[in-house]
């Protein structure tokens, strides 16, 4: 099974995803994911043994007791690329507020994880929704003038869960479906 733990936006917010996304329509070699499946990567875990689910499901259970957050409000806005606007692979949609419970949730997935055997991350958390990936820089200009010159809000949301996530890749990307989900106390 290939697995990550999101976070998981509402479908009330797809829409406004999508009219964001809209507005890079015209640059060339991105390719979109799909509004109705987004959300924000907490860890991504790659493939694991199915015999390894309940193990790692007690983990994100005591992950979430860790980090001993109530359900807090998120507000996504703001654009922003990785890994810089000169090499953009990644095209994303920001959090204006709840960034501080986000990385501390993802801290403790992390370490969490990373005592199971999990790889640890290679780069500071940075919590984002993926709006677009680049396959070639035609577009770059354009993306680059888009970031540096819009600053959206997309709305607000209250976060109460943390999913386990399976991604199926199909000729026509990724589903996504909830393996199981823990709660915010």
């Amino acid at each position: 099974m290939r697995l990550f733990v999101s976070v998981d936006l509402p479908d009330d917010l797809a829409e406004p995803v999508a009219d964001l996304q809209d507005e890079f329509a015209d640059a060339s070699g991105l390719t979109f994911t799909d509004p109705e499946q987004a959300h924000i990567t907490m860890k991504f875990l790659g493939d694991v043994e199915e015999d390894r689910l309940p193990a790692l499901e007690r983990e994100l259970a005591a992950a979430v007791e860790d980090a001993d957050i109530d359900p807090f409000s998120v507000r996504y806005g703001g654009l922003g690329v990785f890994p810089s606007p000169d090499y953009i692979s990644v095209v994303w949609l920001g959090v204006e507020q709840g960034g501080e419970e986000l990385t501390r949730l993802h801290e403790a997935i992390e370490e969490r994880t990373t005592a199971m055997g999990f790889d640890a991350e290679d780069h500071d958390f940075t919590p984002h929704v993926t709006l677009a990936r680049m396959e070639h820089a035609g577009g770059k200009e354009l993306v680059q003038e888009l970031v540096r010159e819009r600053d959206p809000t997309v709305g607000e949301t209250r976060v109460e869960e943390l999913r386990l996530t399976e991604s199926t890749l199909t000729d026509e990307g990724p589903v996504y479906s909830t393996v199981e989900s823990f709660p915010l106390e």
